[in-house]
């Protein structure tokens, strides 16, 4: 059977972004942005030397190694992170986070010039109403200093993207200024940030839209990078809804780390630009760059976590069993691997799991049987363990299967 006649991709009928083969790059974010989440730990510089070889691994372009201003604890681990790179060959692109403003800037000149590397400088400034009354700012100071911060940068040979905080917030005159502003000294990227993830995605569409024409009345060549953030839950259809409408290139961060409830998922990213067939890089590494993640930052991916957790690809129901154990006997590894399921496992290095639960068919029973050395034939035995789990609030450890078995058996070998 053809697989295209067994699955109606509603995703990629004509029209859709993936349809039209757009070119999408990313940046990670992990090891700055991730690392401002409150509950993270700031990993020592060989962790963060071991992530960014698996950021590379995951064909992302490029990655965020700092913010090399914030003080000497920073600045090692950035010139660290840019002497792998460049020592090591790494196909990535380094960018540093900076303050819009000199003092910022300069240790990011500094780091280029130590490694000969070419650095990029993600210049930051808050531009909503909200924010510039509650730090007392005015249109002239934000110019100003987009101005001199941002000729300053690139006189000193960085490559700039200039990020305005808050732009889902922000009134399209003042973004219209500042955009200009940076554009006319140097900027060659312009970066929208959801800061308080506060966008929806025909919010972000709208915006998308709004600055491509101000880029297109510039008459430079200038791209246009997106942040978000997911504190309404809304950060990966943003980002979807960035890249349809033209957005080159797209931030986050291993498991959606980040200030708050974190960024944009990366590694989510991934999976779904390969699904769309717009990422044609090897992801069965994948599951290696979330545990490192995690593993560096202290934390736990929850058990449900899209395609990463441990309940991501396994199943104890009865109905959805049977329908995977089906394809199982069919000898398909690729019916296996999608009948029940959205996100083909094998694709990211992981399998198809089937538990016995409290909504377990004797399906289930006879496959844990099998899959465990056991005779799946023997009646008593798929009887016993079946009524065990009718009894149960919760999916058998197996453990619990094979004390059953043993108490049946008197303790003899399965």
């Amino acid at each position: 059977m053809d697989p295209n006649e067994l699955i109606y991709d509603w995703n990629r009928l004509p029209g859709s972004f993936a349809y039209a083969g757009v070119d999408v790059e990313l940046d990670d974010e992990t090891l700055r942005d991730g690392l401002q989440n409150p509950t993270v730990m700031d990993p020592p510089i060989e962790r963060k030397i071991e992530m960014l070889h698996l950021i590379a691994e995951m064909g992302i372009q490029a990655a965020d190694i700092g913010l090399p201003g914030a003080g000497p604890r920073a600045r090692e681990a950035v010139m660290a992170l840019a002497r792998e790179i460049a020592d090591e060959r790494m196909p990535i692109a380094p960018n540093c986070a900076a303050r819009t403003v000199k003092a910022d800037i300069a240790p990011i000149v500094d780091v280029a010039q130590a490694t000969g590397l070419r650095m990029e400088v993600g210049a930051f400034i808050g531009c909503s109403p909200i924010r510039q009354y509650a730090e007392g700012w005015g249109l002239d100071m934000l110019l100003r200093t987009t101005a001199e911060a941002v000729t300053f940068a690139a006189e000193e040979g960085l490559d700039v993207m200039y990020v305005t905080e808050d732009t889902t917030r922000s009134r399209p005159e003042t973004l219209k200024q500042l955009y200009t502003t940076a554009i006319e000294c140097g900027a060659r990227r312009i970066c929208l940030a959801d800061t308080v993830g506060h966008a929806t995605p025909f919010g972000v569409r709208q915006l998308v839209r709004f600055v491509r024409k101000v880029i297109y009345d510039s008459g430079e060549d200038v791209k246009i990078d997106w942040h978000g953030h997911r504190d309404r839950g809304l950060a990966m259809p943003n980002a979807l809804a960035a890249i349809e409408e033209g957005a080159e290139r797209i931030h986050g961060t291993a498991l959606g780390i980040g200030e708050r409830v974190g960024n944009t998922a990366m590694d989510l990213l991934l999976v779904n630009l390969k699904l769309l067939g717009m990422h044609d890089v090897d992801l069965t590494r994948l599951p290696e760059y979330c545990r490192v993640a995690a593993e560096i930052c202290g934390i736990e991916i929850p058990h449900s976590y899209p395609v990463m957790g441990s309940d991501a690809f396994r199943t104890g129901t009865g109905v959805h069993a049977s329908a995977i154990i089906k394809a199982m006997n069919m000898g398909d590894e690729w019916l296996v691997d999608r009948v029940y399921s959205g996100v083909p496992a094998s694709l990211f290095g992981l399998e198809q799991r089937i538990e016995v639960s409290p909504v377990s068919g004797l399906s289930n029973v006879r496959f844990w049987l099998r899959e465990h050395g056991y005779d799946s034939e023997d009646d008593r035995l798929c009887d016993a363990v079946f009524a065990l789990a009718k009894r149960s609030d919760h999916t058998l450890t197996r453990q619990e299967i094979e004390d059953e078995i043993a108490a049946l058996t008197g303790g003899a070998d399965a």
